[in-house]
């Protein structure tokens, strides 16, 4: 194997970091195997979401649900959404993700009834099950494709990490890859909150509607004072945090309609900070004595969408 590759290089000191720096499982699923007793309880590998791994997560959710309510709500979070453009497929199962998937069902008396079963632990976040795949295979209609790195939460892949050797503009994993992968395997992005790019030396956000000039930096981890700090041991630090990742996805995915359709929206670096810190000022507010300070934004920043966060 060539030791300056992309997987030594790049990819393995990343998946070290999920594993000992964020307390991730991670897996290697490259030889993956099939079957109810496979490696990740996949039928095949048109399958995105790992059943396997969701249902005992909705089970501890909702002690109070019975089976069949979690199976009607995992059928229902698996269905087919092809026939739906693909950010509005992405907002049908957002909603899911953060409401909870209306259910009808028959109890034991059988009396009709309608629950909502509940997908992700919002109050107590680290609680949920997280696992980083590498070299995972997803087919489509036509083609097969193997991801770099997934980050799946309870077992819906969440996070798309694309990673470029670092001697490769990292432009290309957005031109080259990320747009080949939403056209040949859009099922995968169906579930998708954001989307990180990298070779090593730059990396970048973005959400599944940015186009490449979108894609941000994020280089602090904890406030706006710290030293910038382009890598992506920041970038993973900051977004992927077992606390961090379900207050992005719960509180700071949007969605709006704009010249190009339906788009997707996360927050910027600062944006995310700065809500934060406000709403944790205000929460402290009596040990401040009365003092909230100031959120400040530069013009073109995005004070609308902090206002919304």
């Amino acid at each position: 194997m060539n030791l300056f590759s992309e997987d030594n290089l790049i990819e393995q000191p990343a998946i070290r970091l999920f594993k000992d720096g964020l307390g991730w499982q991670t897996v290697n699923a490259y030889d993956e195997t099939y079957g109810e007793n496979g490696s990740l309880g996949r039928e095949h590998r048109g399958e995105v979401v790992l059943v396997s791994r969701l249902r005992p997560a909705l089970v501890k959710l909702n002690p109070e649900l019975p089976a069949v309510a979690l199976e009607l709500a995992i059928t229902e979070i698996i269905r087919d959404r092809s026939m739906l453009p693909l950010v509005a497929a992405n907002q049908n199962v957002y909603d899911l993700i953060k409401d909870g998937v209306k259910v009808k069902f028959k109890d034991d008396e059988g009396q009709q009834r309608e629950e909502t079963v509940r997908v992700i632990d919002w109050e107590h976040p680290t609680e949920n099950d997280f696992l980083l795949t590498s070299q995972f295979w997803v087919t489509g209609n036509i083609y097969t494709r193997r991801t770099d790195l997934l980050g799946f939460v309870n077992g819906l892949p969440l996070v798309f990490i694309e990673l470029k050797a670092s001697h490769r503009q990292l432009e290309h994993a957005y031109q080259d890859n990320l747009r080949d992968y939403k056209e040949t395997i859009p099922q995968l992005f169906w579930y998708t909150t954001f989307i990180i790019l990298s070779n090593g030396s730059a990396t970048r956000l973005g959400s599944l509607s940015a186009e490449w000039e979108h894609f941000n930096e994020w280089k602090r981890i904890n406030s706006e004072g710290e030293k910038g700090i382009i890598s992506l041991d920041t970038v993973l630090r900051g977004v992927c945090e077992k606390s961090r990742l379900p207050d992005i996805v719960e509180n700071f995915i949007l969605y709006t309609e704009g010249k190009d359709g339906l788009q997707q929206l996360i927050p910027m670096n600062h944006q995310f900070l700065g809500v934060n810190n406000a709403f944790q000022a205000v929460q402290d507010i009596r040990k401040n004595q009365g003092k909230l300070g100031v959120f400040w934004h530069t013009q073109g920043s995005g004070k609308s969408y902090s206002m919304i966060y």
